[in-house]
């Protein structure tokens, strides 16, 4: 039996290569994100091609899978227009808002024998996710569907997502969380060589901390771990949060602690100010690299190819939209299990 997956809005690759890991073979990832490429070929076996999913037709997935007697296709739809960060906000002219009915067309288009689909908890609140949901149903597949408190299967991040697994082949469902120990931000980043803010490890340059302005470096001197900004002096409070509005923002400005873990890693997790993304210990806010390993990518995984290169934004984007790498290894053991 010959098992092949494709990964749709597959970014840096944290899906693909836990997939990989789990023993799957992921032949080919597709996303419109160009500074991809470089990340997602470089650390799996597999191709990237660059392609907006909704001109991905079913002739090109086909052919890709080739002669597999077991086709997977796995998908992440950009979140932003489900996100519980962006409710309230006028999303109907949101490009992304779509995609998951290009997912749900290649679905029945290609009729392959299982799908996965990871996303934020709140997705199941609109109207696109019943459609696919009741799509899937509707082609023939056993759904199994929840939400998934990453924390319980070893991530070392308070991360809820909603997994979806789906097959033609009977009834499939995600392992049992029991077995994993639970991990916190000290287990995976203390033994990190120091940094200052602005600085970069010669030796690992992912492993840079983006440099404080002067005030923000006065507010994390005086921040605690778990702690927020009502624990400075009054002077370096910022004005937004002597407001009503802003006086429930205590997840910004924010230490993590070493005994728990980190909060959700976010596309501006190098930012002190962005959330609760000050290390614990010293007066910065965690490095790229660090940021990396919370979501589980290996320590060796590169996101670019050399220093020149180098964008902040642009990798903290590819690492914070990523599926955790151990939450793929975990979807893939389900599937493996599922299929043996």
């Amino acid at each position: 039996m010959t098992v092949k997956v494709i990964d749709l809005f597959c970014g840096a690759g944290g899906l693909t290569h836990g997939l990989q890991l789990a023993g799957l073979d992921v032949v080919a990832g597709i996303d419109l994100e160009g500074e991809c490429r470089f990340p997602y070929e470089k650390n799996n076996n597999s191709v990237f091609i660059e392609q907006d999913i909704a001109k991905v037709t079913k002739e090109q997935l086909l052919e890709l899978y080739g002669d597999s007697s077991v086709k997977v296709l796995a998908g992440c739809a950009p979140c932003q227009p489900f996100s519980k960060y962006t409710q309230g906000k006028d999303k109907a002219e949101d490009k992304k808002w779509p995609l998951l009915y290009e997912f749900e067309r290649l679905i029945r288009e290609v009729s392959p024998e299982i799908v996965t689909m990871e996303n934020v908890p709140d997705v199941t609140k609109h109207k696109v996710y019943d459609d696919f949901y009741n799509s899937l149903i509707g082609l023939g597949y056993q759904v199994w569907a929840s939400r998934v408190d990453c924390v319980e299967y070893g991530i070392p991040q308070s991360r809820a997502r909603h997994v979806l697994l789906a097959s033609k082949l009977g009834k499939i469902e995600l392992v049992k969380s029991e077995n994993f120990p639970r991990k916190t931000v000290a287990d995976v980043i203390r033994d990190l060589p120091p940094l200052e803010s602005g600085e970069a490890d010669p030796r690992d340059f992912l492993h840079r901390a983006s440099k404080l302005s002067p005030i923000n470096k006065k507010r994390i001197i005086h921040s605690v771990p778990g702690g927020t900004w009502k624990d400075w002096p009054e002077e370096l409070v910022a004005a937004c949060h002597l407001k009503s509005s802003g006086k429930g923002y205590g997840s910004v400005y924010g230490r993590m602690s070493w005994d728990k873990p980190s909060p959700t890693i976010t596309t501006l997790c190098y930012g002190f100010g962005n959330g609760r993304f000050g290390h614990p210990e010293q007066n910065r806010a965690i490095s790229l690299r660090e940021a990396a390993l919370l979501q589980t990518f290996p320590m060796n995984y590169s996101f670019v190819e050399d220093n020149s290169k180098f964008n902040m934004r642009n990798i903290g984007k590819m690492i914070g939209n990523a599926v955790p790498v151990e939450l793929g290894r975990v979807i893939g053991h389900a599937i493996k299990n599922h299929l043996n």
